[in-house]
């Protein structure tokens, strides 16, 4: 799918930190990108899914048209069961492409091609990279004081984050809200602190001890790879809500947990 040929619609950002008024989304917030059946699973994959270490996935955790789910345990699986091309697993990839076909055709609000979004602040929004994206360092979500607020990002090949990058939410935000369309496949560094649905097209890789406490990672070709890591369960606003977590089985866990995510686990624990 080329992306680039609405490149000239958009506006490219110059400044290294963007700190954004409120933008005129309509359509963004008012209408809501429903993942489907897809929104049952924590973890999704086209080929298969792959785990090491103690990783917990709030969710189902599925494979369509793969069959192959290893490494459950030791990895644990809370509030959701494992489903191996079945009819659930096929109708979760159906929903999860129309996901990811409806938020490639949005309008962007901005073009951020070539550009870091570490040390960058965005409002809610639909963001533009023609080809890769690159996270390295934080970068934060500041929903205005709305929490129904939207913030896409379409990106025309991969997403990578840097070892111990994170995405900060303000003001409201909800990494529930926050929809990655991948053109490709996406790599989360180690230890990395992520907020927001991946939804890439062919494979998602989640290094050692890499979160994602609000979100999931839905791969539609390729597989998922996991490594002791912590994938939903911990959905908030500004700060995760412990009332509303998950309890993760044991510390060692909370020790895999980086951020903002796991210190309001911790607090909980006490």
């Amino acid at each position: 799918m080329k992306l680039s040929s609405r490149i000239g619609r958009f506006v490219t950002a110059t400044n290294p930190v963007i700190v954004m008024a409120a933008l005129a989304v309509t359509g963004i917030t008012a209408q809501a990108q429903v993942l489907g059946s897809a929104a049952n699973y924590g973890v999704l994959a086209g080929s298969t899914v792959t785990n090491t270490g103690a990783s917990v996935i709030t969710g189902n955790v599925g494979v369509s048209a793969g069959t192959a789910i290893t490494g459950f345990p030791p990895g644990i699986i809370l509030g959701g069961t494992q489903h191996s091309n079945d009819a659930s697993a096929a109708q979760a990839q159906v929903d999860m492409f129309t996901a990811f076909t409806a938020i490639n055709a949005e309008g962007a609000t901005l073009a951020l091609t070539g550009q870091d979004l570490g040390g960058l602040t965005l409002t809610p929004g639909v963001y533009f990279f023609s080809s890769s994206a690159q996270l390295t360092g934080a970068l934060t979500l500041n929903a205005l004081g709305n929490a129904n607020s939207r913030f896409d990002f379409i990106i025309g090949s991969t997403l990578t984050t840097a070892s111990g990058s994170s995405v900060i939410l303000e003001n409201g935000a909800s990494g529930s809200n926050v929809f990655w369309a991948v053109g490709s496949s996406a790599t989360l560094g180690t230890t990395t602190s992520f907020q927001g649905n991946v939804l890439a097209f062919a494979s998602i890789t989640a290094n050692t001890g890499a979160t994602d406490p609000c979100g999931r990672l839905l791969a539609h070709t390729g597989a998922v790879t996991l490594d002791s890591n912590t994938i939903g369960g911990g959905c908030s606003g500004t700060s995760p809500d412990p009332g509303g977590r998950t309890p993760e089985p044991s510390a060692s866990v909370l020790l895999l947990c980086f951020g903002t995510a796991c210190f309001a686990a911790r607090r909980r624990m006490k």
